[in-house]
């Protein structure tokens, strides 16, 4: 008798998170890297686990200290969780310290410590610290009148253990030091103390050699940096407020002050000193971690930035104009023709603002309607978006405020958009808008056209230099008419109409997503071949893996290429080796989502802005649209599925165990070629 829905026990979410940030380590591991884009990796797991903490981790940290034991989060979920967070920690600092630093070092990059530099360096450092540190360094020693203060989420900051007494005869001996975010986390050394080399130093260990003088009079005893991190995800009753985006501007101040949920200490931090700042976070021994080395590797990515030598990065790899773009031609004549398909970043996303700055100065454009979630620092789109009020055509900007850890900037578009007449809103309350559109309406004869980008990833020029993602360029008159009608939908709250071509959270993706497996599973029963391969970055919606897990059982073979967390097990009774998760973790951040689902010979495939978690499909505006053309559907099944899918050098495999290996290490048939999917994209388009 084969086990029911409620007696499969899935995998950990949280955990499968963190296995996530092993395979994004070992690439600062891979010698085929050059060594500073094997630092910034490291640097990346630094800022994975940031934000892990900061949005993951206070419902179990709550658990401990109440000993509250519900079905998902306790005592034991915590433990087995802080168990794989620690592990994890310590072997990054590992290879920071025993394999990066000192192949840094080989190659003349050196990060300083106080005992290693000559005299020379240290004057130098002493006049730096003197002029630029110390006018800022304001130590407070505790005392009933001088309480401990404020300590910001993720900032540096040290505690010192005192002997002597204060300039008034008391013997207050523990001093706290917030040191400034204003100041540079990393300084280079000028030239002239350098030599042929490239040398840094740190902030923290330019206060540590300085930190007697900042206490005259008085004996530093022990001393620690320390870290806190903090609760930051933004939470806001939108029932119960007037404006959200006052409402969210004034959470961006609390943030910083939420609930502790972590403590890093430097790994020799006394046992007292440790012990007295778990008591003032309120936190449980768990919470401690003692790295060796700064408190903040993420910092180090100043140091990938700083440093020099191209045989030290990655070569720069530069986007080409999709060839299915006819140079200088409009793009409304172009659409016309055929859609558009721009497979970033090995094609360009320039594409794209071509497209938006055309609009802006055409005079049959009479609107321009787009959402925004993450957009970057690169403001030329929001640039655009003003041109084109200025020029007198309507704009509706659909800002997604609560995109998190970007509020601020999303709130200074809004702002921005706002001061010349765009009209602004910011999606529906209760649900994040996530869906990526930008639609055009232009007058053409006696009508209007409709011209349209949906797009697996964000507006961020930046990060679609970085991010696979897959956009679209069409004039198709249904999908276009649908993206109309959504955007009325956000804007107005009108009932959303039947739509011809867009499926749409959360109404009806996860419904259709469900029935699309169910179709596979039948005709699998029925002894038809039944195929669904899906690339997404998670999987974390019980519903639709259970489904997935009924569809394999039935005889469906099932390809899961996922980036990140993935709470399907591979080794549940009936499934037979029928269902295979694999996930790529190379140069690129792997971000396109695309469904695909083949009964008999008939084919479905749909790209999405949306992962198969439960909040994408249940508390999200999100969209998912058909690929209907033949050439487009053969080009993404070869560039999504099958180069991933014979991917040996970049891809890992779920075992099962729950854990995922190295398709490197996994044997290969003799005279088997090395692939990795992203190089050879890369190498092709390049060509």
């Amino acid at each position: 008798m084969r086990p029911t829905h409620s007696s499969i026990k899935l995998l950990n979410r949280d955990i499968s998170i963190l296995a996530f940030n092993e395979r994004v380590l070992s690439l600062a591991q891979n010698a085929d890297y050059p060594l500073l884009e094997r630092l910034r990796f490291l640097c990346i797991v630094s800022s994975n686990l940031d934000e892990f903490f900061e949005v993951r981790v206070a419902p179990h940290v709550d658990a401990m200290r109440t000993d509250e034991q519900q079905t998902d989060v306790n005592v034991e979920s915590y433990r087995a969780i802080s168990n794989v967070a620690h592990a994890l920690v310590s072997k990054q600092y590992d290879i920071f310290n025993t394999e990066l630093m000192p192949s840094l070092a080989e190659q003349g990059v050196h990060l300083i410590s106080h005992g290693d530099r000559n005299a020379e360096q240290r004057r130098w450092v002493a006049r730096y610290f003197e002029s630029d540190v110390r006018p800022l360094l304001v130590p407070i020693a505790l005392d009933p009148s001088h309480p401990f203060p404020q300590v910001a989420n993720k900032s540096l900051n040290f505690i010192v253990s005192l002997g002597g007494v204060d300039a008034f005869g008391r013997n207050n001996n523990i001093a706290i030091l917030r040191v400034p975010r204003a100041l540079p986390r990393l300084i280079k050394l000028p030239k002239h103390l350098s030599g042929r080399q490239q040398k840094f130093v740190s902030l923290s260990s330019v206060i540590r050699a300085h930190l007697d003088s900042l206490f005259a009079g008085r004996e530093v005893l022990n001393f620690s940096q320390f870290r806190v991190t903090r609760h930051s995800d933004l939470a806001v009753d939108e029932e119960d407020v007037k404006n959200l985006r006052t409402a969210l501007r004034q959470g961006l101040v609390q943030r910083n002050f939420g609930d502790a949920v972590r403590l890093e200490v430097s790994h020799g931090c006394d046992e007292k000193l440790a012990r007295f700042l778990l008591k003032q976070f309120d936190l449980p021994d768990e919470s401690l971690y003692r790295v060796n080395g700064l408190v903040n590797l993420g910092r180090l990515m100043r140091l990938a930035d700083m440093a020099e030598g191209s045989h030290l990065k990655f070569a720069p790899y530069e986007p080409k104009v999709s060839q299915q773009i006819i140079p200088n031609q409009s793009f409304f004549t172009q659409l016309k023709q055929k859609d558009v398909l721009i497979h970033q970043p090995y094609e360009s996303f320039e594409s794209v603002i071509e497209f938006l700055r055309e609009a802006v100065y055409d005079t049959d454009v009479l609107s321009i309607q787009q959402t925004i979630y993450r957009t970057g620092s690169d403001l030329r789109m929001l640039k655009l978006l003003q041109e084109a009020v200025r020029r007198g055509k309507e704009v509706l900007a659909v800002v997604e405020l609560k995109a998190r850890f970007d509020e601020e900037a999303n709130i200074n578009w809004a702002e921005d958009l706002e001061s010349v007449g765009a009209q602004v809103v910011y999606g529906i309350v209760g649900l994040k808008t996530h869906a990526k559109m930008l639609l055009v309406m232009r007058r053409e004869g006696a009508g209007l056209k409709y011209y349209g980008h949906v797009s697996t990833g964000n507006y961020n020029p930046r990060t679609a230099r970085l991010y696979t993602d897959i956009s679209m360029l069409t004039s198709d008159a249904k999908i276009t008419q649908d993206m109309e009608y959504l955007f009325r939908h956000i804007a107005s709250q009108v009932k959303l109409p039947r739509m011809q071509k867009l499926l749409v959270a959360p109404f009806n993706l996860h419904k259709q997503m469900v029935a699309r497996i169910g179709a596979a599973e039948t005709a699998a029963k029925a002894g038809k071949p039944a195929q669904i391969m899906l690339k997404m970055n998670a999987l974390t919606d019980e519903a639709l893996v259970h489904a997935l897990i009924k569809a394999g059982r039935a005889g469906v073979e099932i390809d899961l290429i996922l980036r990140g967390a993935c709470i399907l097990p591979v080794d549940i009774e009936g499934l037979d080796g029928r269902i295979r998760v694999r996930s790529i973790i190379g140069q690129l951040l792997e971000h396109s989502r695309v469904f695909y689902f083949k009964v008999a010979d008939v084919e479905n495939m749909w790209l999405s802005s949306a992962d198969w978690m439960n909040r994408n499909m249940m508390r999200r505006v999100e969209i998912a649209w058909p690929i209907m053309d033949f050439d487009h559907r053969a080009r993404i099944l070869h560039e999504c599925f099958e180069v991933y899918l014979h991917d040996n050098q970049d891809a890992w495999l779920l075992t099962n165990d729950g854990h995922y290996v190295s398709s490197a290490t996994v044997k290969t048939k003799p005279h088997e070629f090395h692939h990795s999917a992203q190089r050879l994209l890369m190498k092709q388009y390049g060509e």
